[in-house]
């Protein structure tokens, strides 16, 4: 298993951004595709997010297509999250995941995916 641990949390105002990192252990990093998930209080946890091992693919949920990037550097075994333009929606604790299936029809976490614990994003209106 993958070893997790996101960080870059915090508050921010609408129309802000914030960028997450998720720093993963483990020398199969490399193989596996990647998300973000997050969840909203009182709501179950949502994919948002994905990318290949490689990098060349994403996958995107409609309400953050456009305002989010994903990326990944497989030589410091991290992920991103750039989030700009964030809505008070946006409002979450953000979780990375590997590893995760996507098609462009969405993605989901499987059996054997490890969690990292979980940044707090606060959007304030």
């Amino acid at each position: 298993q993958v070893q997790l641990v996101e960080s870059g949390g915090g508050l921010v105002q609408a129309g802000g951004s914030l960028r997450l990192s998720c720093a993963a252990s483990g020398r199969i990093f490399f193989r596996l595709n990647m998300g973000w998930f997050r969840q909203a209080p009182g709501k179950e946890r949502e994919f948002v997010t994905a990318i290949n091992y490689s990098g060349d693919s994403t996958y995107y949920i409609d309400s953050v297509k456009g305002r989010f990037t994903i990326s990944r550097d497989n030589a410091k075994n991290t992920m991103y999250l750039q989030m700009n333009s964030l809505k008070p929606e946006d409002t979450a604790v953000y979780y990375c995941a590997a590893p995760v299936v996507f098609t462009q029809d969405g993605g989901r976490a499987v059996d054997l995916t490890s969690w990292g614990q979980g940044t707090q994003v606060t959007v304030s209106s």
